[in-house]
């Protein structure tokens, strides 16, 4: 992977709070390209080494191990690179359950410059909760049709991903409320992306001079 650091938008919640919602809505919009870490691991074959060893953390409401994270997200980035699917730094990357943990912040700093955090915020557990079974039923995802994984996934979270928050500095995280309508969360979340979106573009344009 280039030396470049890639301009990355960070959408970060608990479970259910809606980034993977949100996040698709964002890279169907010009100059943004959304990459899901949880799509990745699903695209992956279940027969391969990659594809057992995701499975066996998943299926259980784990994290995967952040080296076999990392090195598997980098890889589908690359190819959407050099497939001209993603096209830095003219887009934003949107980031979707990646970084889990602060030594994943650490290990994709070197590529990765986020720009800005979204913090989806939805204090009613038990309603995230009712959404992924909502959506494990719709997009027949097993591995989200388990409440009892579901409630390990939570547990997970609290202990090794909520510090991640802390790890960016606190100008750049805005906290936007998740139980809103989609709508009206897209629309807080436009709100403070495109003054940002603004700044960048101006900033390749100087370059360019």
């Amino acid at each position: 992977m280039s030396t470049e650091r890639y301009p990355a938008i960070l959408l970060f919640g608990a479970p259910g709070s809606g980034k993977g919602t949100q996040g698709a809505i964002l890279g169907r919009i010009p100059g943004y390209f959304h990459l899901a870490c949880g799509d990745v691991f699903r695209s992956l074959n279940i027969q391969s080494q990659e594809g057992r060893e995701i499975y066996e953390y998943s299926s259980k409401g784990q994290l995967v191990p952040d080296d076999l994270t990392i090195r598997i997200w980098k890889k589908a980035l690359r190819g959407h690179i050099e497939l001209s699917h993603y096209k830095p730094p003219y887009e934003f990357l949107i980031l979707d359950g990646i970084p889990r943990s602060p030594r994943q912040v650490e290990l994709i700093a070197d590529s990765i410059e986020v720009l800005q955090v979204i913090h989806l915020v939805c204090e009613n557990e038990q309603s995230m909760i009712d959404r992924i079974k909502r959506r494990a039923i719709r997009e027949n995802r097993s591995d989200d049709a388990n409440e009892g994984v579901i409630r390990t996934r939570f547990e997970v979270y609290k202990r090794e991903s909520e510090p991640v928050i802390n790890c960016y500095p606190k100008e750049i995280v805005s906290r936007v409320e998740a139980s809103l309508m989609p709508i009206e969360v897209m629309q807080q979340v436009l709100n403070i992306l495109v003054p940002i979106h603004k700044r960048w573009q101006a900033a390749l344009a100087a370059k360019k001079v």
